[in-house]
């Protein structure tokens, strides 16, 4: 009971007028800016943070966590409408978004993914409210050893991504991975793989650079051959009777993707530095494990749009816990949060729940509205985004041309990763024409630079044993699971070549 009258008070403490205002203000700012290829969240919470010194820092964290919400449920508006990835954490929407955007069915997916985006924040934040300090506690007890096996189990869960040809996503996978290990050791610090030593693959290869080149470029390209160049529009419907039937379409397709991905994204954004990211993919690959109908990923499947929408806001409420508990972040995003509060003179960790109690549940009360708001201005624009897809190819191929260019730049102002997006753009054309998976390969560029220090680190730990990863207790199970998820495949595939040998 104490909790319940904690959380009234923080819920009228943000629905004072001026927390209200800057809720609203916040959504809408960060809807905008997780929909701009190139931005994300962080981005925006870091451009916008010197604007808080002018509030107090109760509304100040409300306004930043309002534009942390919208970039979360903006991020889909440009994998859906455009092909390309708001943010990594989006990356994974891309892949039954935009085939449902080319299907003339946009508006079923930008709804599916509102609605996804706020149970999985909704549930989050319900979460977050009962079980903070258990969480927070279970949360700091994983170590390297215990994400390595968190990691392996991501990939497990990807293997079958590109359908029945294991080598291929196996390649895809090993290129992934390739490319993530450009740059600096992370353990020697020493420069390696740096190509005729351009000084630009130092600074190793961003995901950013590498989503717009495969799903803006890649995408723009293999759309243009595929037309021929002829005029086409995917010539979307967009009405409100049209609305209220994609939203009772949502819930009955997309139920199942949404509860895996609210609750797999919650547990993995409570892991210090694991973020949205990992658990949005996560939830995308054990959706389609898990699915009766697994041949319709990939093809316009609701499913597979409300699996990611709702992890990655539910991986967002998530990495405020660790931050708020332990004082560790747990995305990039709540990083820049963390500095703010620091800024503030608020000290994060387990006395902040006594000593700032009204600071903390104002800011959790906030959650909720927050999570109302962004749902009610997301659901208001998806008309103007749909409208977005009238025009015809022949218009809309310059401008993804364009926002590709000119958010690859904005990300690191860097014109040598411009010329990455080109060539990233031409290869994932060609790949795809020789039917290479591209999913898998995005995974590894995402999960490769959190993999393999934790792999390295383990090993350290343990004087070169690997068995570290299956005597540890909470690493011992996930190793055993995702061993098996990856094996699944060949054992599958040896079943059939015996029945075809019988027959």
């Amino acid at each position: 009971m104490e909790v319940m009258s904690f959380l009234a008070d923080g819920i009228l403490l943000a629905l004072e007028p001026i927390n209200l205002a800057l809720i609203i203000a916040g959504v809408t700012v960060g809807l905008f800016i997780g929909a701009m290829p190139g931005l994300g969240s962080v981005n925006g919470v870091a451009i916008l943070l010197p604007i808080t010194f002018l509030v107090p820092p109760n509304s100040a964290i409300i306004f930043l966590a309002a534009i942390y919400y919208g970039a979360m449920y903006g991020g889909a508006i440009s994998s859906v409408t455009l092909g390309i990835p708001g943010a990594s954490t989006a990356v994974a929407t891309t892949f039954d978004g935009r085939p449902l955007a080319l299907q003339g069915r946009a508006s079923l997916a930008l709804v599916t993914a509102a609605l996804a985006s706020f149970v999985g924040g909704t549930v989050a934040t319900v979460l977050f409210t009962l079980f903070a300090p258990v969480l927070a506690s279970t949360a700091l007890s994983f170590g390297p050893p215990e994400i390595f096996a968190l990691m392996l189990l991501a990939f497990a869960t990807f293997v079958g991504l590109g359908g029945d040809d294991i080598p291929k996503t196996v390649f895809s996978i090993c290129l992934g991975l390739v490319l993530a290990a450009v740059g600096f050791d992370t353990i020697s610090g020493e420069p390696r793989m740096v190509l005729f030593e351009i000084d630009g693959f130092m600074r190793g290869i961003g995901f950013i650079v590498l989503a717009i080149g495969v799903y803006g470029i890649g995408e723009m390209l293999w759309t243009i051959e595929q037309t021929r160049g002829e005029v086409t529009t995917t010539n979307p419907k967009m009405t409100a009777k049209g609305m209220m039937s994609d939203a009772k379409e949502a819930a009955q397709r997309g139920w199942k993707g949404t509860a895996i991905g609210s609750l797999i994204g919650f547990f993995v954004g409570i892991l210090p530095a694991a973020g949205a990211t990992p658990g949005s993919l996560m939830s995308y690959g054990v959706a389609k494990m898990l699915s009766k109908t697994p041949e319709e990923y990939g093809k316009g499947s609701p499913d597979g749009v409300a699996a990611p929408e709702s992890a990655n806001n539910s991986a967002s409420t998530g990495s405020m816990l660790p931050m708020l508990t332990l004082g560790i972040p747990g995305s990039p995003t709540t990083a820049i949060l963390l500095g703010g509060m620091v800024i503030w003179g608020l000290t994060p960790g387990p006395r902040l729940f006594i000593d700032q109690s009204e600071f903390v549940w104002g800011l959790i009360g906030s959650f909720y509205i927050s999570n109302i708001a962004a749902l009610v201005i997301n659901l208001a624009f998806i008309p103007l985004f749909v409208w977005m897809l009238r025009m015809p190819f022949t218009i809309l191929a310059p401008l993804i041309f364009v926002l590709s260019i000119v958010g690859g730049f904005a990300a690191s102002r860097s014109i040598h990763d411009l010329w990455l997006i080109v060539i990233f753009g031409l290869s994932a054309f060609f790949l795809r024409k020789f039917d290479y998976p591209l999913a898998p390969a995005v995974l590894a560029i995402v999960l490769g630079p959190i993999a393999e220090p934790t792999l390295r680190q383990s090993l350290l730990l343990s004087s070169g044993d690997p068995m570290i990863f299956l005597t540890r207790p909470i690493a011992g199970p996930i190793t055993v699971i995702a061993i098996i998820l990856i094996l699944l495949p060949a054992v599958k595939l040896l079943r059939r070549k015996k029945t075809f040998a019988k027959n």
